[in-house]
């Protein structure tokens, strides 16, 4: 039962960066290989299937105790839980469609890294171009690996103080004090948090990586037509300029619509998960800051873990900006492909009026910018990321001044 390897379109095996290497070993986000037999997949299915169960009893456990501390009307208790619930509910719906949608990821996937990926051995510098765009995301999937850490760090605690303490905030219906409860439902602890902060960073960077390579591979589309053209101009073959200009933006833009399709896959594959993503972010914001300003040194978990899906959002957002930029540019690429000096030289007028023709389809069919979205609800964009950010202050202002009529209650 192997996980799938990505692969470049000669079979090269690509060399992926360290957080998405550790999401590869994720067997609910991350699709089996296509060589995996019969009985390797119906393993597969049922550890998932395993795995959704413990992410349904971790579920009715934190929620009993958010429902204990709420009853008890103790809101920095209900806070404490919070941020650990709101991402195990968040972590359920992305697994479930993800599982829902195993087969076509495989195939996404495949198609991504044998099409669009930029190899470093073809275009070296535009892949440190892009690679370079990526150095946030890690330093992202670093502070969530730091967050995780201080919770994985509480078993070693517990056994040194001579506790019974669970990693996250959670009361269960029945007692865990025997030894052969409490260190199962442990383990499980364990195993929901490296799956869940796998998730976190993992996917987060693979979506960053779709992005800017599909970015990229629009970038070379540009370079590429521009040297054609000014070799054609350079040439200076007057009854064949309009034809050969015309057969250069023919092919340019059977490459076009490729990536234009690819663009459309990459967004059926994430619309979902990135309204999930988006719409759980401002609530857990909110109650990670909250904690972070309530008591600084006790809860600088909860500011790693802000500071870290703050960074993410804002960088996400930039890179989709950066992507709407460059497919809103296309229009004018084609416009600014030297016509008007092929008009003048050129002594093919039929072949002329083709190319002029062929410019206006091709300005037409890149009109409009290229966005991935969230179910088409908002786009992913720079805008977006800062609207979270104010909505989640707003709530954090909301909760300071209820702490605040509490306590001068």
């Amino acid at each position: 039962m192997v996980r799938y390897v990505p692969r470049l379109a000669d079979g090269q095996r690509v060399r992926l960066a360290w957080p998405l290497a550790l999401f590869r070993l994720n067997h609910i986000f991350w699709p089996l290989d296509p060589s995996t037999g019969k009985w390797g997949r119906y393993l597969d299915r049922a550890l998932a299937v395993l795995g959704c169960l413990i992410f349904v009893q971790h579920n009715d456990a934190e929620l009993r105790y958010l429902r204990t501390e709420a009853s008890n009307l103790n809101m920095d208790a209900f806070l404490t839980g919070m941020p650990t619930y709101l991402i195990l509910v968040e972590a359920q719906f992305r697994s479930l469609h993800v599982l829902l949608h195993f087969e076509e990821l495989q195939l996404f996937l495949q198609r991504f890294y044998s099409t669009i990926y930029i190899d470093p051995r073809q275009e070296p510098d535009m892949f440190r171009r892009v690679d370079g765009k990526m150095l946030v995301n890690r330093l992202v999937s670093a502070m969530y690996g730091a967050v995780i850490s201080g919770y994985l760090i509480s078993p070693v605690l517990s056994v040194i103080n001579r506790r019974k303490d669970f990693l996250y905030s959670m009361v269960f219906p029945f007692d865990t004090e025997p030894l052969a409860v409490f260190v199962p439902l442990l383990l499980s602890n364990v195993w929901v948090g490296i799956v869940i902060d796998s998730m976190m960073f993992g996917e987060t960077s693979l979506l960053c990586e779709l992005i800017v390579h599909l970015n990229g591979r629009y970038l070379l589309l540009k370079r590429d037509l521009e040297e054609s053209i000014q070799r054609i101009l350079a040439e200076r073959r007057r009854p064949q300029m309009s034809r050969q200009l015309r057969e250069l933006i023919i092919e340019t833009l059977r490459q076009n619509v490729a990536l234009n399709q690819f663009g459309e896959q990459l967004e059926a594959q994430y619309t979902v998960r990135v309204f999930i993503m988006f719409a759980f972010a401002a609530g857990l914001l909110c109650a990670l800051s909250f904690k972070a300003y309530t008591n600084p040194m006790a809860n600088y978990i909860y500011a790693i873990w802000f500071g870290a899906k703050t960074v993410e959002l804002l960088s996400l957002g930039q890179l989709g900006s950066s992507l709407a930029y460059t497919t809103d540019s296309l229009s004018s690429m084609y416009y600014q492909t030297h016509w008007e000096q092929v008009l003048e030289q050129s002594s093919n007028p039929l072949e002329t009026l083709r190319l002029l023709r062929l410019i206006q389809l091709a300005i037409e069919m890149n009109s409009r910018p290229f966005y991935v979205t969230g179910l088409k609800y908002f786009r992913v964009s720079l805008q977006a990321g800062l609207k979270i950010l104010q909505a989640s202050f707003s709530y954090f202002t909301f909760l300071t001044s209820m702490q605040r009529r509490q306590m001068s209650n």
